[in-house]
């Protein structure tokens, strides 16, 4: 069992947690006030266009670009059967989609997925509201238990207490963190969850189309609820507001895990401490050494992401059969690593170095297999072929780390990324705080890229006026005239105007 821990960096432009595992990140996530997330939300929208002929519809819910329904995503009533898992559900043979939905419909939808680039979200009406222990499914018969709930015995404990509980004609999902949970703590949670239906029932009763219905509990919540396990040995949160809040929510929710939560309140920002800024910067790089001295190469393309192994400066000391297993070995944990870590989904092809052994094929994908028992997202992996060709999905909701933190380079048409104007001017704001907590100064100049310059002042106003009432800092901004084309050059300046 690896140590954990869950570190939480607030400030008023962007919230980040990242969960390290023997020290090293793992899993990061970001969220912004202007980006928040819609996986979960829940809408009454009116459908504008079925397409039968790509088993689909648009949906009008409220936001910029129309939602996306999938017909396998669309609630049969008349072929709801609960002796089947969800996911049987949906791959069993149904009606076609016009008719099931029809234009100028209403209808109440759940995001699934987010926006991707210029794709609308994706929705379904398989609605879902998750608790600590369980996830409840209104209006569909159906009992899940989760697929990381591996012991028999603990599996049948857990489906024997919800069938009695289960309530009416709603189902309920089995989440991983209710092993070894007592039965009047999963009525608890069900009844929470009961309470929170009936209050969308009345919702949707009141509500026009297109509406805004339902939010999951906010980032700092859901990522502690979800993540929280008995191996996690601390949370740390540097913002006392919602060290305050999470506390309170811990208290109420998970209480042995309130004695592990942590106020950070020094000077060096958090994330530096615990080397998280380093690991978010390799994160963005598609060269990843390995420890033998080999490589990987990733390349992230709207179709699919390849990983590319090598052997670089490693020669091995037996033979090449046993070079070649060896990178090849390094690299399968490896890729599932950046996998998490970069947030990568959807289709993946896996180049290893060719391996004319059967034996040695077989126990890569093997450790391949291993690796990804640590993984949350849903994966589904072929064998590896005699070219040495891995290909796998893995289920994404959300943007990659490198489309959430990159924008398209303007000056290469989109073949290169930099980081964009959001990212450098968050990078800014924490230099200029680690540059206070290490001299000591109250004076600063700051020049920046015009760019930059504007964002501050639309977006990040408050920023700096918290600074300044709260620590004293005074900061100038100035336009430095710098020339993005020359992308090695610096993309802002601090000066201490106090040594000038």
């Amino acid at each position: 069992m690896h140590e954990k821990q869950l570190i939480i960096n607030v400030n008023p432009t962007e919230t980040r947690l990242a969960l390290l595992e023997q020290g090293d990140m793992s899993e990061i996530f970001i969220e912004r006030c202007n980006e928040q997330g819609l996986v979960g939300n829940i809408y009454k929208g009116i459908v504008t266009r079925v397409l039968p002929g790509m088993n689909s519809a648009f949906v009008d819910i409220g936001l910029d670009k129309s939602a996306f329904l999938f017909g396998g995503d669309v609630l049969d009533a008349q072929k709801s059967e609960s002796s089947l898992s969800l996911e049987d559900h949906k791959k069993i043979e149904k009606r076609p989609i016009e008719v099931l939905v029809k234009d100028g419909q209403e209808i109440v939808v759940q995001i699934s997925k987010e926006p991707l680039g210029t794709k609308g979200p994706r929705v379904t009406t398989y609605l879902t509201i998750p608790g600590r222990y369980l996830v409840l499914m209104p209006n569909f018969s159906h009992i899940g238990i989760s697929r990381r709930i591996e012991d028999e015995a603990e599996r049948q404990r857990l489906k024997d207490i919800v069938e009695d509980l289960i309530p009416g004609e709603s189902g309920l999902i089995v989440r991983t963190a209710a092993v070894g949970i007592e039965e009047n703590l999963l009525r608890r949670d069900i009844e929470d969850l009961l309470q929170s239906w009936k209050r969308l029932e009345k919702a949707i009763s009141a509500s026009k189309p297109p509406s805004f219905l339902y939010k999951d509990i906010d980032i700092i919540h859901k990522v502690t609820r979800d993540l929280y396990s008995n191996d996690i040995r601390e949370i740390v949160v540097d913002d006392q507001d919602s060290y305050i809040q999470l506390g309170n929510f811990l208290q109420e929710c998970i209480p042995e895990a309130r004695e592990k939560l942590v106020y950070y309140q020094e000077k060096t920002p958090i994330f530096d401490v615990y080397g998280i800024e380093i690991d978010i910067g390799r994160a963005l790089n598609n060269r990843v050494e390995l420890p033998s001295g080999g490589y990987l190469i990733i390349e992230q393309t709207e179709a699919l992401t390849s990983f590319d192994v090598n052997t670089g400066k490693f020669v091995g000391k037996v033979n090449a059969q046993q070079t070649i297993l060896s990178t090849n070995i390094e690299a399968a944990k490896k890729i599932v690593e950046q996998l998490r870590i970069r947030n990568i989904g959807g289709i993946i092809i896996l180049d290893f170095i060719d391996m004319e052994s059967l034996v040695d094929r077989e126990q890569v994908y093997n450790i391949l297999l291993e690796s990804l028992r640590c993984d949350r997202a849903r994966t589904n992996v072929l064998k590896i072929s005699d070219l040495g060709l891995v290909q796998m999905t893995r289920k994404r909701t959300s943007e990659s780390l490198e489309r959430r933190l990159l924008e398209t380079c303007p000056h290469c048409e989109g073949r290169g990324y930099v980081k964009s104007t959001e990212t450098e001017a968050n990078e800014l704001m924490r230099e200029i705080m680690r540059f206070h907590a290490l001299t000591g100064s109250h004076k600063f100049k700051v020049k920046v890229r015009k760019e930059i310059e504007k964002w501050i002042e639309e977006k990040s106003r408050k920023f700096f006026e918290t600074m300044a009432s709260e620590h004293g800092i005074d900061i100038t901004i100035e336009n430095a005239q710098l020339n993005r084309k020359l992308l090695r050059e610096a993309s802002f300046e601090v000066w201490n105007t106090e040594e000038l």
